[in-house]
C-alpha cells in the first residue's frame, strides 16, 4: 500500500536522517559549480553570474535563495546536511546541474504515475493481503480476475504485486534523493481525484490515473520483433486493437462470465508491457542527458529494473493470444483475442521474449539487440503525449497537465555538460 500523505514525510525524513553519507550539492550552469573537496565547499563562480562574488558567496559558500532562484527550482532549499554531503567519499561524482535535477524530477513524476496504475492492478489482481507469497505456499485466487491472470502465468498475481512494490520504491527513492540534495520533490497528491473501481477489493481512494477506458498502444509487440528501429523513422502496427477498454473490473459484475474477465486480464497484460516499455525507453534516453555520475548511476540502475519488468510482460501478454487461452471472444465487450500462432506472422510470434536485433546508431552497421527507441530529443514531452493518448488521465484537471508539461519541458531542456 502507498503510505498516506501524512506517513510519507515521516518515511522520507527517516530515510534522509539514516544516511551517514550524502550526495552532491546542486550546481547551476548559470551561477557556478561546486568544488566538491573537503578543503573547499565554496562554488567556483562562473563569468555568467549576475551577482558579484560578495553577493554570491557567504560564509557557508553561497546564498541559497539566490542560488536556487538562478536554478529555477521553486520551493527548494539547500541544507547544512546537503553541504556536508558534498564532502563524502561517495559524493565525488562531478557536477550536479539543474538539468540533472530536472531529469530526476521528471522520472519521479513518471514513477508516481506508474505506481498509481500498478496499485490499482495489484489491489484487484495481485496477491491477496494476508496470503502467503507464492514461493511459500500455493496461491489461492480470491476472485476471477486473479484466476484469469493465473491462466496467463501461475505466478501472475505475484508478478503484479512485485512490480507494484518495485515502482513504489522507485518513486519514494527518487523523491527522497531529491530532498537529500536540497531539491524540491514531486508531489501529486492534490491531483489524486479520479475515481476508483467499485469492484470488491479496490480501495475507495482518489487516483492519479484512470484504468477504465484504456487505449493500449501495443505496437511495442511488433516493434520488438522487427529489425527496424523507430530512431530511423520506422513505424509499427498494433498487435491487437485495444481501444476504449477496461484494464480492471469496474464493478463486481465484471468478474463474470469467464471470457469477459479473461478479456479484461488480457487487456491488462498488454497494458503492463506498454507501461514498462515506456519506462525502459525513457530511462535509456535520459542517461544520454545526465551530467553527474551519481545521477547517471540512478538512471541506469532504475532503468535496468524497468527492462526486467518489460521482459516478463512480453511473455505474459503473448500467453493470452495462444492456446489454451486463445482464441476467444468476450461476449460483453465483443473483443476477440485471436491465436497469434495461427497467423504465421513473425511480427506476432508468441515465444519471442527478447528483442530481435535491429538497426542501431547507423543503418550501415550490423544489427544489434537493443532497447528502442533511444533518441533523447523531446523524449519527456513524447512520454506525456504517449500517456495522455492512453486515456489514463481522463478526468484530470488542466492544472495537472500544466504541471506535468512543465516538468517535461525542463527535462527535455537538460543537456549533458562538462
Amino acid at each position: 500500500m502507498t503510505p498516506s500523505k501524512r506517513e510519507r514525510p515521516t518515511f522520507i525524513s527517516r530515510w534522509i536522517h539514516s544516511q551517514v553519507t550524502g550526495s552532491p550539492t546542486i550546481a547551476s550552469e548559470k551561477t557556478g559549480v561546486w568544488n566538491m573537496t573537503k578543503e573547499n565547499l565554496t562554488p567556483t563562480v562562473s563569468s555568467e553570474t549576475t551577482e558579484s562574488p560578495s553577493e554570491f558567496q557567504t560564509k557557508t559558500g553561497v546564498q541559497r535563495r539566490s542560488f536556487l532562484k538562478g536554478m529555477g527550482i521553486a520551493g527548494a532549499a539547500l541544507t547544512g546536511g546537503s553541504l556536508l554531503a558534498a564532502t563524502s567519499a561517495t559524493a565525488q561524482t562531478g557536477i550536479l546541474t539543474s538539468g540533472d535535477v530536472a531529469l530526476l524530477r521528471f522520472v519521479a513524476a513518471a514513477e508516481l504515475i506508474e505506481t498509481d496504475m500498478w496499485q490499482q492492478y495489484a489491489e484487484l489482481g495481485g496477491l491477496t493481503p494476508g496470503q502467503l507469497p507464492v514461493e511459500t505456499a500455493p496461491f489461492k485466487p480470491m476472485n476471477s480476475y486473479q484466476a484469469a491472470f493465473m491462466n496467463l502465468d501461475p505466478d501472475g498475481p505475484q508478478y503484479i504485486t512485485s512490480n507494484t512494490n518495485d515502482e513504489l520504491t522507485h518513486a519514494e527513492f527518487l523523491n527522497a534523493y531529491l530532498i537529500s540534495i536540497g531539491a524540491e520533490p514531486v508531489d501529486f497528491d492534490v491531483f489524486r481525484t479520479l475515481p476508483s473501481s467499485q469492484a470488491k477489493g479496490a480501495q475507495q481512494i482518489g487516483r492519479l490515473t484512470n484504468l477504465m477506458n484504456l487505449t493500449v498502444d501495443n505496437s511495442w509487440y511488433t516493434r520488438y520483433r522487427s529489425t527496424l528501429n523507430p530512431d530511423f523513422g520506422a513505424t509499427f502496427p498494433q498487435a491487437i486493437d485495444l481501444v476504449n477498454v477496461p484494464g480492471i473490473p469496474l464493478t463486481d459484475a465484471d468478474f463474470e462470465p469467464k471470457n469477459h474477465i479473461q478479456a479484461i486480464a488480457n487487456i491488462a497484460a498488454f497494458h503492463f508491457g506498454t507501461i514498462e516499455q515506456g519506462g525502459s525507453t525513457l530511462y535509456s534516453a535520459f542517461v544520454q542527458k545526465a551530467t553527474n555520475l551519481e545521477v547517471l548511476r540512478i538512471l541506469v540502475s532504475i532503468g535496468g529494473d524497468e527492462v526486467a519488468h518489460f521482459l516478463e510482460w512480453v511473455d505474459f501478454a503473448g500467453n493470452g493470444v495462444q492456446p489454451p487461452i486463445a482464441p476467444f471472444t468476450d461476449p460483453i465487450l465483443g473483443l476477440t483475442f485471436p491465436n497469434f500462432d495461427k497467423t504465421f506472422n513473425p511480427a506476432l510470434q508468441t515465444n519471442l521474449i527478447f528483442p530481435v536485433p535491429c538497426e542501431f546508431i547507423r543503418p550501415n552497421l550490423p544489427v544489434c539487440a537493443v532497447i528502442r527507441s533511444t533518441n533523447p530529443k523531446g523524449i519527456a514531452k513524447a512520454v506525456v503525449a504517449f500517456l495522455t493518448a492512453m486515456g489514463i488521465f481522463v478526468g484530470q484537471t488542466p492544472e495537472f497537465f500544466k504541471t506535468l508539461s512543465t516538468l517535461a519541458d525542463q527535462a527535455d531542456a537538460a543537456q549533458r555538460g562538462f
